[in-house]
């Protein structure tokens, strides 16, 4: 599902049961990057996938990328493989206002 920058926020910040990943590049994610993201980079194909069979279907998905359209992408995935909850940051962080590290 596709959330605004202030819908993904405020939803992640009052979800117990959420994680926030990062699906981009490692060098993207020393530049920027949203505080207890965890990061798997989907330019790694099968390895994307393999590393998000491991993740606990159970949780929520708080999904980013630089502009919105790998964690698109990425969700789509996610949900193909039975995860119900995923939630994509339209705009990225190219356009976050939020917390960063």
């Amino acid at each position: 599902m596709d959330l605004t920058q202030e819908q993904w926020w405020e939803q992640y910040q009052q979800d117990d049961n959420a994680v926030i990943l990062d699906v981009r590049t490692d060098e993207e994610v020393e530049e920027l990057a949203i505080p207890q993201a965890i990061n798997i980079d989907i330019y790694l194909g099968q390895g994307f996938l393999d590393a998000v069979e491991q993740l606990d279907k159970s949780k929520n998905y708080y999904v980013y990328c630089k502009a919105g359209g790998r964690s698109h992408q990425a969700c789509m995935l996610m949900n193909q493989l039975g995860f119900e909850n995923t939630f994509n940051l339209v705009g990225g962080i190219s356009t976050w206002e939020g917390p960063t590290v």
